[in-house]
């Protein structure tokens, strides 16, 4: 009635009144013949932006009318879809809210923290996240029994009142705020993000130990430039990469992009705002930046803002020309470096950056190259050609294979910076990790290189990473 009120536009199902069979007599729900109710229940699914279901909690969860309607109409195809070779599976009622209202004999405080809300968090996690339909709301009245008329009628207000404010959206103003900031912090990729701070640090800290007096605010400034052109790039990347991202069915945390417009968390038109608010604010502190330190500053800079905006923007769109592995590390390695010692009053033409990034750049290609062969099949069918396509899968293996070597060879380039100390910490660490990696890449190689997820051989080449920023920091 709230909703009602409130002047909501409502489908609304009584499965008691429901003809249906409850139990998947095939091997498939979705190969059993659905009745005209079930088929009447999913084309509204499909047609909401918000569900409630109201049931009764019976032995700590639904009852088995409702267990059985989920069975026969939150099917393959319908409710999710599996992926290639077991990888998973996609979300496809993405986009929708929920809110289970339910009764129950149990005091509610001991249905949540001693029973641990068995029903609702299956429903709500297992069942309807599993499906894409996020966030879920829940509220339990009880207990039942013993009740007063009163109380009841207090219940039976507070669902009218919780329907009469679905004319605000079907989300308040705190799950709104909180879902908009969780869709851009996964837009940022943060996940990606240390590794290029910490070559910044490193940076820093060795024009500092050549003599270099502590600058604080440029410091700072260099970092908001890296950080603001990293956030740009990665908002370019998804916005001009939705063809491919949107294909992808290999998609993991470190590969297919953030997904924020494919899954519609965040609009285009705001995605392109972001790109443009992050350069606004690589500009103004770049701007300040060079205001601060000495002029080559200012076309290092410029130079840096091309190749990061460069990876998927137009023209240039390296990653859609073979370059972007090239490019990614290049940014996360001695741009980074030479920004933060710049900042700090060295010259471009100091050694000590370009020897700690040598290794650093040639350690950050097996990831990048890696990153690749999930896409593949997504990447090859939208014309983007990275290494992977260029070379298949197998081949890009090899290069990554290649970079793994030369990236642990060109360790010892640290020695005249690092002293004699850091070659234990070269022949112990990084040259045994080098082989582990290499071992795992040919056998991974061998195996043909399937264009599929590879979440584990991902972790072990961005550990890889970490050792070319963990030893210059350790030793320096």
């Amino acid at each position: 009635m709230g909703a009602s009120s409130a002047g909501v536009e409502l489908k609304r199902f009584d499965l008691a009144s429901l003809s249906f069979e409850p139990n998947v007599v095939q091997v498939s729900p979705h190969d059993q013949d659905r009745e005209e109710g079930l088929r009447q229940a999913m084309e509204a699914i499909d047609w909401a932006d918000h569900i409630v279901i109201i049931f009764p909690t019976w032995w700590g969860s639904m009852p088995a009318l409702l267990k059985g309607f989920l069975d026969r109409v939150l099917i393959p195809g319908f409710a999710f879809a599996d992926r290639d070779e077991g990888e998973g599976w996609e979300k496809l009622l993405s986009g929708r809210s929920a809110h289970l209202l339910t009764t129950m004999d149990t005091p509610p405080w001991v249905y949540r923290l001693i029973y641990r809300s068995p029903g609702l968090n299956g429903l709500a996690r297992a069942t309807l996240g599993f499906c894409g339909i996020s966030p879920v709301r829940r509220t339990i009245f009880g207990p039942v029994k013993g009740s007063s008329a009163a109380t009841r009628g207090w219940w039976i207000a507070r669902a009218r009142q919780q329907g009469a404010a679905l004319r605000y959206g079907a989300l308040g103003r705190g799950a709104r705020i909180r879902q908009r900031l969780a869709a851009w912090l996964a837009a940022l990729r943060l996940q990606f993000h240390p590794m290029a701070r910490l070559a910044y640090l490193i940076g820093a800290t060795g024009a500092w130990r050549a003599g270099q007096p502590v600058a604080s605010v440029p410091f700072w400034l260099g970092l908001i430039c890296l950080f603001s052109l990293e956030s740009a790039a990665v908002f370019a990347n998804d916005y001009f990469d939705w063809e491919s991202d949107r294909v992808n069915r290999h998609y993991g945390p470190f590969t297919g992009g953030a997904r924020v417009l494919v899954d519609g968390r965040i609009a285009p038109v705001d995605l392109r705002r972001g790109v443009f608010v992050a350069l606004g604010v690589f500009v103004v502190a770049g701007v300040v930046l060079c205001g601060m330190t000495s002029w080559p500053m200012a076309p290092f800079l410029a130079v840096n803002a091309l190749l990061a905006m460069g990876y998927t923007t137009p023209p240039l769109k390296f990653c859609w020309r073979g370059l972007g592995e090239i490019d990614v590390s290049l940014t996360h390695s001695f741009s980074a470096l030479v920004c933060a010692s710049m900042a700090q009053g060295e010259l471009i033409t100091a050694s000590f950056p370009w020897l700690i990034g040598l290794p650093m750049f040639f350690a950050i290609l097996p990831a990048i190259i890696l990153s690749g062969v999930p896409d593949f099949d997504a990447d090859r069918t939208s014309g983007k050609c990275s290494l992977a396509v260029l070379l298949s899968p197998r081949g890009a293996t090899r290069i990554a294979e290649w970079a793994t070597v030369l990236a642990a060879i060109a360790s010892f380039a640290w020695l005249p910076a690092l002293g004699i100390d850091a070659a234990a910490a070269i022949v112990l660490l990084v040259v045994p990790y080098a082989i582990l990696q290499l071992w795992r890449l040919e056998r991974f190689r061998n195996s043909g290189a399937p264009a599929r997820r590879i979440d584990s051989l991902m972790m072990l080449s961005l550990s890889y990473i970490m050792l070319f920023v963990g030893v210059p920091l350790l030793f320096w």
